[in-house]
């Protein structure tokens, strides 16, 4: 067909018009049709895959919001979902979603022992690696002070270290203890710092039992006797999963509580299995970051439990806070990092604007400590049967901050625990 001067004209018009329509669409990153890929490791077999699947729930809930509001930067967010069971395979599942699945960050890891071997792979492949309730402590030292690609959960030892804030003001009088956690670096670490603490606040204290069942062991008839023997005035015990509830039910089996208290950091992360018929009133009882039936949550928190109580038919426990916090913490951190751009931003510039964050968190507001580290809140109070369900909750709720009951960056633990003026 030939071109008259009117066709051409025609033709240099809709081209102008394309030109306007091309300088005002929305940024190259949105235009991009392909999803943000986030790897997620997480325990779904075995005594901790309650915690594994609540923290996986969180997470495809904040991915639902997520995509429902546009994604990050206009691209939708799809998860990798990987298994997390032992350091060996882990690593080699780690290796699969960064290689393989070429994801952008990777959120989860809740084992220390098994996230101690994955925080040096997560330097050596570049990836960002957003734990959820895993550290890269071996004992109470930090073998990674300073990461770059890896960020951490609070040290191990925080909830072991408001239970003995909270066990001096709320058992007063108590002159010996017994202790039982799991036989690896979790159950070790809360057993030191409990008694560092509580020996601050209560000189006269003495520790006359220590027991370590390995972790997954689901029979305590033996070490629940060798309590009772101990005569203690108070057990302490930081199983954190599926065996909280086994030996809640095995000590009612025996009148356990009947003679002495009882302080389970963080048995709150099975709350809904922690029946009314086997768990008394009067222990004190650990959740961790999260408590589902906070007075004074907010309103996300609030949307948060009753949808998930619609779904899964439960309360969600703490798991779930961590993991929004690390999914909402990276998509903060890469709108940050791409402010002013019209490219999607590096790997490394997402990280360093990780550094020292702050997001709304199902708790309320938390944030990344400069040397990649969770700061946020822990609830712990005194178990009660006086609510509507059919297991205890707490009252009163007491609410801790990281700030005051986790040691500060560069500091030794034994060191600042010593130093404090009661």
């Amino acid at each position: 067909m030939r071109t008259t001067r009117r066709s051409f004209l025609r033709l240099v018009g809709a081209g102008a018009a394309a030109a306007t329509v091309r300088l005002d669409a929305p940024p190259a990153f949105a235009q991009a049709g392909h999803p943000v890929k986030l790897g997620v490791l997480t325990i779904r077999a075995g005594i901790a895959a309650p915690v594994g699947a609540a923290g996986l729930r969180g997470t495809e809930w904040w991915l639902e919001r997520v995509n429902r509001a546009g994604g990050i930067l206009g691209r939708p967010v799809q998860l990798v979902v990987e298994e997390e069971s032992n350091p060996k395979d882990t690593v080699e599942r780690y290796r699969k979603l960064v290689l393989q699945d070429k994801v952008e960050a990777v959120l989860g890891g809740i084992s220390t022992g098994v996230t101690l071997a994955l925080g040096p792979v997560a330097e050596d492949l570049g990836t960002p690696w957003l734990s959820w309730d895993g550290t890269t402590q071996k004992g109470v030292e930090e073998t990674m002070p300073n990461p770059r690609w890896a960020f951490k959960s609070v040290d191990n030892e925080v909830e072991a270290i408001v239970a003995g804030m909270l066990t001096a003001r709320h058992f007063k009088g108590i002159k010996t203890v017994a202790g039982i956690g799991n036989d690896y670096s979790y159950g070790h670490d809360c057993w030191q710092a409990y008694q560092a603490v509580l020996k601050r606040y209560t000189p006269d204290v003495k520790f006359v039992l220590e027991l370590f069942p390995k972790l997954g062991v689901t029979d305590f008839t033996s070490h629940l006797a060798a309590i009772q023997q101990s005569r203690a005035d108070l057990l302490m015990c930081s199983f954190w999963s599926g065996d909280a509830t086994i030996i809640l039910k095995q000590a009612a089996a025996v009148d356990l509580f009947k003679t002495m208290k009882g302080a389970f950091t963080t048995a709150g992360g099975v709350h809904d299995s922690l029946k009314k018929n086997f768990t008394p009133e009067g222990l004190l009882l650990g959740y961790n970051t999260m408590y589902f039936d906070d007075p004074k949550g907010s309103a996300l928190l609030k949307q948060f439990v009753r949808e998930y109580k619609a779904k899964y038919a439960e309360y969600p426990p703490y798991e779930c806070d961590h993991a929004y916090f690390c999914a909402e913490s990276y998509k903060a951190a890469v709108e940050k990092a791409a402010a002013g751009s019209t490219k999607w931003p590096e790997k490394a510039t997402v990280v360093r604007a990780l550094e020292g964050i702050e997001v709304e968190s199902l708790s309320g507001r938390r944030s990344w400590r400069e040397d990649h580290v969770h700061m946020c809140n822990f609830y712990q109070g005194i178990t009660t049967h006086k609510n509507p369900y059919d297991f205890v909750t707490i009252d009163p709720v007491e609410v801790v901050s990281t700030k005051v009951a986790m040691k500060p960056a560069g500091t030794k633990l034994f060191d600042w625990i010593n130093s404090w003026k009661i």
